[in-house]
């Protein structure tokens, strides 16, 4: 059963960092993309950044030069290093990973985990 645990969420002041983990555990071959998404109160979960195994990144709208994705991929971890947050930052961060079970699997699973808060008080 693959699971996918984020940490490092909580509060944070305008203007501050916090770094959030993921770590992704359980029976499976290797892992593909990793990602971060968000939603906030009353919008729809958008993309944060993801990173392929290779580590090429990608942000979503406006998050790059503020918001920086890393991994490591010998311990199944991804990181969303989070820098100058804003009260607009504030949301349920995911975690995400397409998972392959073989080395014959070409397509993979996708996975998600449960999330964790951030808050940013102005």
């Amino acid at each position: 059963q693959v699971q996918l645990l984020e940490s490092g969420g909580g509060l944070v002041h305008a203007g501050g960092s916090l770094t959030l983990s993921c770590v992704a555990s359980g029976g499976f071959y290797s892992i593909g993309d990793m990602a971060w998404y968000r939603q906030a109160p009353g919008k729809t979960r958008e993309l944060v950044a993801k990173i392929t195994r290779g580590g090429t990144d990608n942000y979503g709208d406006g998050l790059e030069g503020r918001f920086g994705i890393s991994r490591d991929v010998y311990k199944n971890t991804a990181y969303l290093h989070m820098n100058v947050v804003n009260p607009e930052d504030t949301a349920v961060y995911y975690c995400y990973a397409r998972v392959y079970g073989s080395w014959y699997d070409n397509s993979g699973i996708d996975h998600w985990g449960k999330g964790t808060l951030v808050t940013v008080a102005s």
